[in-house]
């Protein structure tokens, strides 16, 4: 080797061994995180009041390392698109961070996040699903707050006035529908604007057909019949009146709205609609009238996506040490019992499934916890964005009639192989 090599060597060690000293983004886990002091906490909008008070009981704690709260737009695409835009320019702008469920491998591929030490988090007590959500090539990148499963949401007083059971597949649903028309409103909706609640409803009725959307690791599609079974479930909906025509417009809240204004017999969302229909509102028309049951498939029980929140601490924090431990503090067993007595959101907990003094609150957490386990996650894949950008493309031309599904589907198949042969 020459001198100039060697000394070209020797100042390339050097080099590297300053910029190790001076830190930059953490990859060694969260043993290795460093830097403490204030700092701030971006999530989306809570209107339940748990995550201002979670700040509180940190700040009355830690006077000497105060969080301040950055509530994000209600919108996980405008929430994305800020994180994105701020770690791309390695803005330490956000320390902790709370990710939607999708965003893990994408994240973490991309340098973002600080690798978590997983003996720090006891892993081994919650939802392996959602454990799973938070983790990427093996390792621990987030940690598991809450998780979330579909449910779906039923008139228990016009169900039990006709003497019928909550429907367990898609004909039987169907069936039901004239007691809708019978008591003047709409029988079914979901989820099915363009946006990523229509990728989760799509994903769940190709679930519900046996199917899948992706297979090995998120590279290859997986569609076939059972994504053109779900898709023209979906779309003849629209054609034969199970789904009002409105609701191609509906994401989470407009379906919910419809549904406790009394407009809707059957809705699919997240378990956070049982707390609001429980509640005391001239809007609400359906407290005490609510029924839950799990999604229905075409033989029988249907699979959930998975969703969900995750804390994760930010590569560009300069204060990861001290994000490190306010993670851990937020997503403890303590403050997730608290945030769904405050919410009746999924927690990543097993034992808050079955605690007295919640399920005397919200009942529906062991028909919750029953779903969890079938629950499938959306692809991992770090081109997740690509993946929910086709699959609304094709899924609503589907829903509007402006393709078959069967060609929705065909043309939904290449665009996932040339997205997946990225990786």
């Amino acid at each position: 080797m020459s001198r100039m090599r060697v000394q070209l060597g020797l100042i390339s060690l050097v080099a590297a061994l300053v910029l190790t000293a001076c830190g930059g983004p953490n990859e060694g886990g969260g043993g290795g995180a460093q830097g403490t002091g204030n700092f701030t906490f971006a999530t989306g909008k809570d209107t339940s009041g748990w995550t201002q008070k979670l700040v509180g009981d940190w700040n009355t704690q830690h006077p000497d390392q105060k969080v301040s709260l950055q509530e994000l737009p209600e919108s996980a695409d405008a929430q994305r698109s800020l994180f994105v835009t701020n770690l791309q320019a390695k803005s330490d702008r956000f320390d902790v961070m709370g990710l939607d469920v999708i965003w893990t491998a994408e994240f973490a591929k991309s340098g973002w996040l600080v690798e978590l030490d997983q003996s720090q988090f006891p892993l081994d007590q919650m939802l392996k699903p959602a454990v799973d959500t938070a983790m990427f090539e093996g390792k621990l990148w987030a940690a598991p707050f809450g998780t979330n499963g579909g449910l779906l949401f039923y008139r228990k007083d016009v169900l039990d006035k006709a003497g019928k059971q909550p429907p367990k597949t898609f004909d039987e649903l169907k069936a039901l529908c004239p007691l809708a028309q019978q008591n003047n409103m709409d029988c079914y909706a979901g989820q099915f604007a363009k946006y990523e609640g229509l990728t989760v409803n799509f994903a769940e009725a190709v679930q519900a057909a046996g199917g899948e959307l992706m297979t090995d690791n998120g590279t290859k599609a997986a569609l076939g019949g059972p994504a053109v079974q779900g898709l023209s479930f979906l779309a003849d909906g629209f054609k034969n009146g199970t789904m009002p025509k409105p609701a191609i417009t509906y994401k989470e809240e407009e379906g919910r709205r419809s549904f406790m204004s009394g407009k809707l017999l059957f809705l699919r969302n997240w378990p956070y609609v049982y707390g609001l229909a429980a509640e005391s509102d001239p809007a609400n028309k359906v407290k005490g009238k609510v029924g839950i049951a799990p999604l229905p498939g075409f033989t029988g029980a249907g699979s959930s996506s998975l969703g969900g929140l995750n804390f994760a601490v930010s590569a560009f924090s300069k204060k990861q040490a001290t994000a490190v431990e306010f993670t851990k503090f937020a997503t403890s067993q303590e403050n997730s019992k608290e945030m769904v007595g405050l919410t009746g959101n999924a927690p990543a907990w097993n034992a808050l499934y079955d605690d007295p003094e919640l399920v005397k609150k919200f009942p529906f957490l062991p028909t919750l916890k029953e779903g969890m386990q079938t629950a499938k996650p959306r692809p991992v894949t770090p081109y997740y964005q690509e993946v929910t950008t086709a699959i609304q493309e094709d899924a609503y031309a589907a829903l509007q009639g402006q393709k078959s599904p069967d060609q929705a589907v065909t043309d939904l198949t290449q665009k996932l192989n040339e997205i997946g042969s990225q990786g």
